[in-house]
């Protein structure tokens, strides 16, 4: 295998379509026009071997990207997708992913490996999608102090107001079934995503993690809901901050003057942790 470059050609069916609108709470799309935008992250997916995964439930072997150490934490830092034509169901398609770029860097929160993945989609000879991915690992996380033998138990933070769906807002009931459906709709066993004693023994985290991709699709609904095109169209994302699944998800979308649509993810309290432009 080239590990520079994987392939995968199928024809896409109309029931991931039907899943996704289902899990989303939005109305099913008009098929025949082709799948909205980011849509094509059910399809066209990678089924690596279970003997292939690592402890963390990501792939280690025949995969793109590799990950760059045992242990590292993967997450979902943002991206760059442009619809260049309709990608239909019933018809072949081809996705080709590689590896762009690898950047290594150091911080306050320790070594840190950025990993930019291209993915194109072509359907009928030519490119309907063109994708980056904005892959970022971790150090692994050091044991939680309350989970060794011995330690204290820590005190429940004090929840801030909650600040309620505003206009142009819409908020999402996440649940562990919500995240979990997503992982099993677009075959992503990451752990931490619906193993809580994972999440918080492991890798140390207060909670299921929401999904980037899953935050990413919101925010473009919310834009579509609007008015904002699913051809011909660029959407760049950043995910800011992580959201856990006790803390909710409001998304909304508005269209500037300048004839790009905004939009955001916040938590139920007003914590802000994704962005996006639509141009």
């Amino acid at each position: 295998m080239d590990e520079s470059f994987t392939e995968r050609t199928e024809v896409p069916q109309p029931e991931p379509a039907y899943a996704l609108a289902d899990l989303l709470g939005v109305p099913v799309p008009d098929l025949d026009a082709g799948l909205p935008l980011l849509w094509h992250w059910a399809y066209l997916l990678d089924r690596p071997a279970l003997a292939d995964l690592g402890p963390d439930g990501h792939p280690v072997r025949g995969t793109l990207p590799a990950p760059p150490g045992h242990g590292r934490r993967r997450m979902w830092a943002g991206g760059r997708v442009a619809a260049l034509g309709p990608l239909r169901c019933g018809e072949p398609a081809t996705k080709r992913t590689r590896v762009l770029k690898v950047t290594e860097k150091h911080g306050r929160s320790g070594h840190l490996t950025f990993v930019t993945v291209g993915v194109q989609v072509l359907q009928g000879g030519a490119v309907v999608v063109d994708e980056e991915q904005d892959i970022v690992y971790r150090d692994a996380a050091v044991p939680p102090a309350a989970a060794q033998p011995g330690a204290a138990a820590k005190s429940p933070d004090v929840p801030a107001p909650a600040v309620p769906a505003g206009q142009g807002e819409r908020e999402i009931a996440v649940s562990p079934v919500l995240l979990f459906r997503f992982s099993a709709l677009t075959y992503n066993a990451h752990r931490i995503h619906y193993d809580r004693d994972y999440c918080r023994d492991v890798e140390g985290y207060p909670g299921l993690l929401t999904h980037g991709p899953l935050q990413a699709l919101a925010m473009a609904e919310a834009a579509r809901a609007i008015g904002a095109g699913t051809v011909d169209v660029s959407f760049a994302y950043r995910l800011v901050s992580p959201l856990f699944d006790d803390q909710g998800l409001i998304v909304g979308a508005v269209k500037g003057t300048d004839g790009r649509t905004v939009t955001a993810a916040r938590d139920r309290y007003g914590r802000q942790t994704a962005t996006g432009t639509f141009a």
